[in-house]
């Protein structure tokens, strides 16, 4: 049966390092957003750095997620001070799963203050696709999924919450 991919991309109004407490604010909250929603029902796994040595999203290790990867609109930085962006990857047995996981508990209050964070743009914040069953999405066809939404709208090669593909 397959899976559904979930990716997501935003480029952020201050790099990561800003220490300003909305930057702060933003960093610091999401590990207890990652381990709620890593608890929900439907969730399967996310990309991940393999070991826990520090560097930016560039230079870690992804293992079999891939080489981290930016959509090619994305003109901020890359180095510890000046990256600006914030990315995610993940697998759901299903778009249903993944939607009430965004959509409720802590990811929900997040995205009440993403402006607070988060430029507004002309692209897509997330994108789905289909995965079959054993397979692990990379960093790259998130990206390549996010392009071509935003060139080709909502398809069964890519698509939203509100317009879901069928598998």
């Amino acid at each position: 049966m397959p899976h559904v991919a979930l990716y997501t991309f935003g480029v952020l109004k201050k790099p990561l390092a800003d220490p300003a407490p909305l930057t702060r604010l933003f960093h610091d909250g999401a590990g207890a957003v990652y381990r709620e929603i890593a608890r929900h029902p439907g969730y399967l796994a996310r990309a991940e750095p393999v070991d826990a040595r520090p560097g930016t999203h560039f230079e870690l290790d992804w293992g079999t997620w891939g080489a981290f990867a930016v959509p090619g609109w994305y003109r901020k930085g890359q180095t510890g001070e000046t990256i600006a962006l914030a990315a995610t990857l993940s697998l759901w047995t299903d778009p249903r799963s993944a939607a009430d996981a965004v959509h409720t508990g802590l990811h929900r209050a997040a995205l009440k203050r993403r402006h607070d964070w988060f430029e507004r743009t002309a692209h897509p914040p997330h994108v789905l696709w289909w995965v079959r069953d054993g397979a692990t999405p990379t960093w790259r066809d998130g990206v390549d999924r996010l392009e071509h939404l935003h060139d080709h709208g909502s398809t069964q090669h890519a698509f939203t919450f509100s317009h879901p593909g069928s598998s």
